[in-house]
């Protein structure tokens, strides 16, 4: 029976006696400040210990219909408070347990006014469990104001001691599982929850989260959601199951992370996610510089308990856990962060950050793996030819598998660099085939051998085979679906690319790419209505330069020839004042029936080697020339296998 079914006028828990007549908490008889907000968490949790409270019921208590404020940053706030009255902490509970993205459930003993027979029975201490219970002071204190700077004041002792003697809080928790729980074979893992009061922080939690995933990635065999599919669901509301389902895994890993000065805790959990039952939890706290050594621990124990058959190479990443320059690691999650935003100012600051970490640490060799990647991004930002930022790539991506061979994303990196701008096919193949090897469940490896490789040279059905293993990793990847549907329109399967790409559409309509190839999917098609609709549709995403040449193909294609010399001629002029990408002014050339200026431009791209020759075997936009006699000797210039 809880205090709700007995209405009673004072509920009392641990050495805590709470007024719901007055809205007074007290603490040992002295008065602890609570404002109203974190009163009526306090008053909600209490009416149902033990049970979920959902964010969405506080907020329906909290704030009446038509009230308009950021109900989820306002929420967290009301609820930090309440813990700091309690002296409870989030990554330990002793009160108030959060359930990630769903709510928070009272785990404290609870007992009404009628229950207790005396003040001495109601204001004993249950034993300490947690380190968050060390730091909360015995004594009782003056106003609510003194308690809480007390507090602070021992809070702040404790933490510097357990620094000073290194200690490491190591915490776990395994409920029972039951006997016919299904194993689990893939895995996602949430974005970690910053418990930083600082907003500029999130960079670290999602960094933290990337690593172990990156981590996590590495064993052979479960399969592992990729990050970018993952952080989908940050600051998401919805239900285990739901996010289960739509991610196609058994189990969901959660967890928080929160730094004070140079030491890193962070709590994690297990669930089984069809049943929405936690299966195991841990602690881990460490100095920055061990950070490594966290992830380890934490990655080997999440192997452990889903009893994964671990290969020896698997041992091997899960166990390795070497010292990190504390400034430097921060950097580099400081670059990784900028990465992932993959646009032109992320990039740069990626790039920046990424060049700080080396010269902290000239010998970390994440970092210039993560220089190699952000170098071969600006392409896809710049106004310049793609080769012209080749040899800082390259070299950032040699050094990093100088200092470690075993980095997936450096031998990825160089993959590229070797069939797109350098056209050294049998290069390529092997540092895709490594990158595999060396983590199967890395998405961007299979994508790229897919769409970069076997495409190119003519293998389709592997192709495709090849990408919806990436796809199956990261399902929510936009530019995996749309290249998917890039090689469909290649191998000629025109409705099949157009459905996927429609598909990469609902994923996120803005998606540049995804209009660019449903516009050439429909061309190729001779749908040219539709074509019409969806070039007008992606002009504000391809730039004028990009559209003029689209407009022109479209135009030349649908027969209108004197529209399309008109339009090419402003190309033409264009590209004497500003870089134009030489190939796209050679495909109209060729629709309108003139190879011989197309073969001029051809030159010129070949020059360039620009990327879009890696397609001369495969794309129907090359249709038009296979047949003259100058083609072989193009085709042989760009190497295609």
């Amino acid at each position: 029976m809880g205090p709700s079914d007995r209405n009673p006028q004072a509920i009392h828990f641990a050495d805590y006696s709470l007024d719901l007549r007055t809205a007074e908490l007290c603490r040992n008889g002295d008065k602890v400040t609570l404002q109203d907000q974190p009163f009526q968490i306090l008053t909600a949790l209490l009416e149902t210990p033990g049970q979920l409270v959902t964010r969405e019921e506080l907020i329906k208590r909290l704030w009446p219909s038509g009230t308009f404020v950021d109900f989820d940053q306002s929420l967290n706030k009301a609820v930090a408070r309440l813990r700091e009255a309690l002296y409870d902490s989030a990554d330990n509970p002793r009160f108030v347990e959060t359930l990630p993205r769903r709510g928070y459930r009272w785990i404290g003993t609870v007992v009404d006014h009628e229950s207790v027979p005396d003040k001495t029975a109601a204001s004993t201490l249950p034993p300490l469990t947690s380190s968050s219970e060390i730091l909360a002071p015995t004594g009782s204190g003056g106003s609510g104001s003194s308690v809480k700077r007390s507090w602070r004041w021992y809070a702040l002792t404790a933490f510097l001691g357990l620094v000073g003697v290194g200690v490491w809080i190591g915490v776990r928790s395994q409920p029972p599982r039951s006997l016919d729980a299904a194993p689990i074979r893939s895995l996602a893992v949430l974005p970690m929850e910053s418990l930083s009061t600082d907003p500029a922080q999130k960079y670290f939690a999602e960094g933290i989260t990337e690593e172990l995933i990156s981590r996590l990635t590495r064993m052979s065999s479960v399969r592992v959601i990729s990050r970018s599919s993952a952080m989908n669901y940050a600051d998401s509301h919805k239900a285990i199951p739901e996010i289960a389902r739509e991610l196609r895994v058994d189990g969901i890993i959660e967890g928080s992370v929160m730094r004070l000065g140079d030491r890193v805790r962070i709590r994690v959990q297990l669930t089984d996610a069809p049943h929405d039952r936690q299966l195991w939890s841990a602690t881990y706290e460490r100095s920055l510089q061990d950070v490594l050594e966290l992830q380890a621990d934490a990655a080997r124990d999440i192997a452990g308990e889903i009893k994964l058959e671990l290969t020896r190479q698997d041992l091997a990443w899960l166990s390795e856990a070497r010292k990190v320059h504390p400034e430097a690691y921060d950097l580099y999650l400081k670059g990784r962060y900028f990465w992932n935003k993959r646009d032109r100012p992320g990039i740069y600051k990626a790039i920046d950050y990424f060049q700080q970490a080396i010269a902290k640490d000239p010998n970390y060799a994440e970092a210039y793996a993560g220089l190699a990647d952000a170098y071969l991004m600006v392409p896809g930002t710049a106004t310049g030819p793609p080769r012209a930022i080749l040899p800082q790539a390259k070299a950032a991506a040699q050094k990093a598998l100088q200092l470690d061979d075993r980095i997936a994303e450096a031998h990825d990196s160089l993959a590229l660099i070797s069939s797109h701008l350098e056209w050294k096919w049998d290069e390529a193949k092997k540092h895709y085939e490594r990158a595999i090897e060396l983590n199967p469940n890395y998405a961007t490896a299979h994508h790229w051998y897919g769409d970069a490789y076997l495409a190119p040279v003519g293998r389709f059905d592997e192709a495709i085979a090849e990408m919806r293993k990436a796809q199956a990793l990261d399902p929510l990847s936009p530019i995996i679906r749309a290249d998917i549907g890039k090689n469909l329109v290649f191998a000629r399967r025109n409705e099949e690319a157009i459905s996927e790409l429609k598909k990469t559409l609902e994923l996120d309509p803005n998606f540049d790419q995804a209009h660019h190839w449903l516009w050439y999917a429909y061309l190729e098609n001779r749908n040219y209505e539709q074509a019409k609709v969806e070039l007008e549709s992606s002009r504000r995403y391809r730039g004028e330069r990009l559209y003029l040449a689209d407009w022109a193909l479209l135009e030349a294609q649908c027969g209108d020839k004197k529209t399309a010399r008109e339009l090419l001629g402003q190309l033409v002029k264009n590209s004497r004042q500003a870089y134009t990408n030489p190939a796209t002014v050679a495909v109209v050339f060729i629709a309108l029936g003139d190879n011989d200026n197309a073969f001029l431009w051809l030159d010129k791209a070949s020059d360039l080697m620009v990327i879009d020759l890696i397609s001369l075997k495969v794309d129907p936009l090359w249709d038009g020339i296979r047949g003259d006699p100058r083609f072989p000797a193009l085709l042989r210039r760009v190497g295609v296998p």
